[in-house]
């Protein structure tokens, strides 16, 4: 069996810091508009700022947003995440310890909307990337990289969990026939057909598995 980890709030507890950086890189807006994105950002973790910058300006400005525009917009909050999030202050400590003790024993991949360059960075100056077989972010969907990796590395979806913390992690994997289990948003707990976990000290992947 093999697990999908979402990264934020599930490795790292970055879901302020992220909610920051759209409230700087959007600074020169109205604040009221501003508010509609963070409340879409943080009702939708698992979308990726791409899809999130073009949400703002689709249903909040109703305005077309150009590629450069949305170009500079990412880049300028990509910045803002390299320079706040590689602070090992923020990663999830009951985590970390299962990656620690569970990694040599199955394989372990990251599929998160966050973009991929900066993933990637990001989990090399953590010291995480050792943990990991691949990692996978944005632009491309998380319903896409989930089913490339299945592909990609012949995984049995049926053998496959997806721990994540918010809806669209859920859809993501539901969408691919992947197990999900919920972690650190208790309203996850009422999805049917799914796992949650309580903490990680307890969570028995294999078992999850069987009783599924």
């Amino acid at each position: 069996m093999q697990l999908f980890f979402d990264f934020d709030g599930v490795i790292l507890d970055s879901v302020s810091i992220r909610t920051k950086g759209f409230e700087e890189v959007l600074k020169n807006h109205d604040a009221q508009d501003v508010k509609k994105l963070i409340d879409y950002h943080i009702l939708n973790g698992g979308i990726s700022r791409y899809s999130k910058f073009k949400w703002f300006y689709k249903e909040v400005l109703n305005k077309e947003l150009s590629e450069e525009k949305l170009s500079e917009y990412t880049n300028d909050f990509s910045n803002i995440m390299l320079r706040e999030l590689t602070n090992k202050k923020y990663l999830i400590i009951e985590t970390l310890d299962f990656l620690e003790k569970t990694f040599l024993s199955m394989p372990m991949h990251i599929v998160s909307g966050s973009d991929q360059d900066e993933l990637r960075h990001l989990c090399k100056e953590l010291d995480i990337e050792k943990y990991f077989n691949s990692i996978h972010g944005s632009p491309t969907e998380k319903t896409i990289n989930i089913k490339n990796m299945l592909d990609q590395f012949d995984y049995d979806a049926e053998d496959t969990l997806m721990i994540g913390d918010s809806i669209n992690d859920y859809q993501a994997a539901f969408d691919n026939g992947v197990y999900f289990c919920g972690f650190n948003q208790p309203s996850l707990k009422e999805l049917k057909d799914s796992y949650y976990i309580d903490d990680f000290k307890s969570f028995e992947p294999h078992r999850v598995i069987c009783n599924r």
